[in-house]
């Protein structure tokens, strides 16, 4: 197994050609070691090359919402009552630190999503 660093995008795209090649194997065979192997040069150079930033909290619950098939009468628990949920998820109050407390653990959303600043929409008179 020819083992080598992904500096360049040539590298890049050449890893993730021979990464289809073997993207089936059996773990445990050589080729599902350099399937693995492959696998995490890959993903260190998206993230170095790449990264994603966290989504915004709102779009991260709702998401979340989605994931698990949430209503936002689901959400009362975490955020307070009906219009308490219509406020924070329509943008219009931001969440507090007891709210992100209780949807990251009740959600599994990392607080560190949750923490981050957000647009709160400015109605018009």
């Amino acid at each position: 197994m020819d083992a080598y660093l992904i500096k360049s995008e040539t590298d890049y795209r050449r890893a993730l050609a021979e990464l289809e090649t073997v993207f089936d194997a059996k773990p445990g065979t050589p080729e599902g070691d350099r399937m693995e192997l492959l696998s995490m040069l890959i993903d260190a150079y998206e993230q170095k090359h790449y990264p994603i930033d966290p989504p915004d909290p709102i779009e991260a619950i709702l998401c979340r919402m989605d994931d698990l098939g949430l209503a936002r009468k689901d959400m009362e628990p975490y955020i307070g009552g009906k219009s308490r949920v219509s406020e924070v998820l329509g943008r219009k109050r931001p969440l507090t630190i007891q709210m992100i407390r209780k949807l990251s653990e009740g959600l599994d959303i990392r607080a560190e999503v949750l923490i981050k600043p957000y647009p709160l929409r400015q109605d018009c008179a």
